[in-house]
């Protein structure tokens, strides 16, 4: 009985998990130290940063930056700039944070680029 308890309270928090998370496409950067953001077609997307302590839990599933597909921007070696990724995360959408990133992947800056309800990402 206890095995089943456990089992049962095992896959309905899978469940719940699997229902909030989300997938969200769009320009995924480090624009300042310390922050780490996605912007999609909905708005900014706080990962890490944006003026909080509350990092999202699950960090260590972001994509690390493709330097392949990275586009610098500010001071040229610093490390700043924009990838363009999908990443299957949890939000608060009145804070639009990210609350758990659960995966992602760096995908072609193409797919960003062709993606007309973008802002852009300068």
């Amino acid at each position: 009985m206890r095995l089943f308890l456990t089992i049962s309270l095992g896959v309905i928090a899978w469940a719940v998990s699997a229902d909030a998370a989300e997938r969200r496409c769009g320009w995924y950067g480090n624009p300042t130290p310390g922050d780490l953001l996605l912007t999609d077609r909905q708005g900014d997307w706080w990962i890490t940063g944006g003026g909080e302590d509350r990092d999202a839990k699950g960090i260590e599933n972001t994509p690390q930056m493709d330097e392949t597909r990275f586009v610098e921007t500010n001071v040229p070696g610093a490390g700043r700039g924009y990838n363009c990724a999908c990443l299957t995360v949890e939000t608060n959408a009145k804070t639009h944070r990210v609350l758990r990133v659960f995966a992602g992947e760096i995908v072609p800056l193409a797919r960003c680029r062709a993606d007309k309800a973008l802002p852009s990402p300068d």
